[in-house]
């Protein structure tokens, strides 16, 4: 990603300036690797042309690529961008309105729970970063960060030894939700507690979308770790 300086700045907003590239970032914010033809049929463009694309935030740095015999795969440069990505989407005004049943319904979802790249947003990451600042395990007031009794807690109820962990992304980080307008908890914390909620089956993903679902087991889980309250504020996020 360019550096912090103006011209750097520049370089960057010119790159998501674009509509056909923001889409692909915005994609690429499910944590997946997606190859040229993906992007190109998501966005609605030619293979030439998203390939034009593809180069240009590949040289700028918001992405990277992979080979993988005779397929090429891309994929969001690392979770700064995607937390870029991110806070430009809560900063960028009211969305387009909604034209059909089905993108309502995709609206619906994505606000009620998601993954962003690697951690959980929408009401559901919110809710979650919430509980967690009520029982001090985030300090949200000096700054953002996770308190010694946060990296206890993932240690004893997740089984996630952050402590010990030597890292240059930070444990903690606050990410500001594009449908919330408030912080979820992002950072390497954020990531850990997004792939125990994963592998334990408490979200489960909506079918082509980055959207998550909390299921029976889930709510669950939450009521243990929070309290009752907190599953009233998912309730948008549970499966059917």
């Amino acid at each position: 990603m360019a550096g912090m300086d103006a011209p750097g700045i520049a370089r960057t907003a010119r790159l998501l300036a674009d509509d056909t590239r923001a889409a692909m970032c915005l994609a690429l914010l499910d944590g997946r690797a997606w190859t040229a033809g993906e992007l190109a049929r998501h966005t609605g463009v030619a293979a030439s042309t998203a390939t034009e694309h593809l180069h240009r935030l590949i040289d700028g740095g918001l992405l990277t690529q992979e080979h993988q015999g005779r397929h090429r795969y891309v994929r969001l440069a690392g979770p700064e961008v995607a937390e870029l990505v991110e806070s430009l989407s809560a900063h960028s005004g009211p969305p387009e309105p909604v034209r059909s049943l089905r993108a309502a319904r995709v609206s619906a979802v994505m606000a009620a729970g998601r993954t962003c790249y690697d951690h959980l947003a929408g009401r559901l990451g919110v809710a979650i970063t919430d509980a967690m600042t009520h029982q001090r395990l985030i300090d949200q007031r000096n700054g953002f960060r996770l308190t010694g009794d946060g990296v206890t807690w993932f240690e004893a109820r997740l089984g996630e030894d952050l402590g010990g962990v030597r890292t240059a992304r930070p444990v903690a980080r606050s990410c500001v939700d594009w449908t919330e307008r408030r912080a979820h908890l992002a950072g390497l914390a954020g990531a850990r507690l997004c792939a125990v909620a994963l592998d334990r089956a408490w979200v489960k993903r909506v079918s082509g979308t980055r959207a998550v679902r909390l299921t029976p087991a889930g709510e669950s889980a939450l009521r243990d770790l929070f309290g009752d309250g907190i599953c009233h504020t998912v309730a948008g996020a549970r499966s059917d």
